[in-house]
């Protein structure tokens, strides 16, 4: 028969204990950290954060911060600070070439030091200028007896056209301002003309200059004079201050380039009015 003790501690929600005492029986404390944790002076919470913070974390929680914020790796900003080498290069050219135009355009002004030399280097740019060398064309063209003549008058003219109007296109695509130095007292001039890039003159030089030292017979005096007045006029481009260096060199090589197109173009006056006879 159990006794009343037995009882109780069973109603408590306590359990016997058989063949034990009180003395033997303690309550666990849960709240307390286990006994190795105790011996080595931490407890779970600061565990917990030391494995948190931990420098692998560290690391990617900094690498995540950054590309959040759109820095990327050190590497990548360094590539998008330096320029490119083109540019570099490009930006280096253009200031030498505005430096060189500059210091060459001594037939600028009347002030200038070489301004005495500026009626002689405007005769040059009218000599150069489009519309005598249309209308001289078109008046030798008119005047020729020869079929060959009219042949040979007949594509330069074409090929005067053409100059104006690739020389217009290309000015009004680039749209380069001309040298501030220059005086916009020019002959017969039109809206492209504000525009530096490339020469008219310089083109239209290059492309006569080779078509009349293919087409016409000239002694050898005068084919010198005609290469050296396609230099002449590109020159008084730069000392009027007209336009850059770069501007007449590439004028320069583009009448050259225009002339063979019209070499490939070529037309003879019975294929001309065969073409005028179809579109009509």
């Amino acid at each position: 028969m159990p006794s009343p003790k037995a009882k109780n501690a069973g109603r408590s929600g306590g359990s016997p204990v058989l063949g034990g005492s009180k003395s033997s029986m303690k309550p666990l404390n849960l709240s307390s950290p286990p006994h190795h944790l105790q011996r080595q002076g931490s407890d779970p919470t600061s565990a917990r954060l030391r494995v948190s913070e931990s420098p692998s974390r560290r690391r990617g929680s900094n690498s995540s911060t950054g590309s959040a914020s759109g820095q990327g790796p050190p590497e990548e900003n360094s590539m998008r600070l330096n320029p490119s080498l083109v540019r570099v290069s490009l930006s280096s050219l253009l200031a030498i070439d505005l430096w060189l135009s500059k210091r060459l355009g001594v037939c600028a002004c009347e002030d200038s030091s070489w301004g005495s030399v500026r009626p002689l280097m405007k005769l040059l740019e009218v000599s150069g200028h489009g519309i005598p060398w249309l209308v001289g064309a078109a008046y030798c063209l008119y005047k020729s007896d020869s079929a060959a003549g009219q042949e040979v008058m007949l594509n330069l003219l074409l090929g005067l056209l053409l100059d104006l109007i690739l020389v217009g296109f290309v000015k009004a695509v680039v749209r380069r301002r001309r040298p501030a130095h220059n005086q916009m007292d020019m002959f017969a001039t039109f809206s492209v003309d504000r525009y530096s890039f490339p020469s008219g003159h310089a083109t239209r030089a290059a492309m006569c200059g080779r078509f009349l030292l293919a087409h016409l017979v000239l002694a050898p005096p005068l084919r010198v004079l005609v290469v050296l007045w396609v230099g002449l006029v590109g020159l008084s481009r730069v000392l009027l201050g007209r336009h850059n260096v770069t501007d007449v060199l590439f004028g320069f090589w583009m009448g050259y380039c225009q002339n063979n197109l019209v070499e490939m173009l070529w037309l003879s006056p019975q294929t001309l009015q065969g073409q005028l006879g179809q579109w009509a």
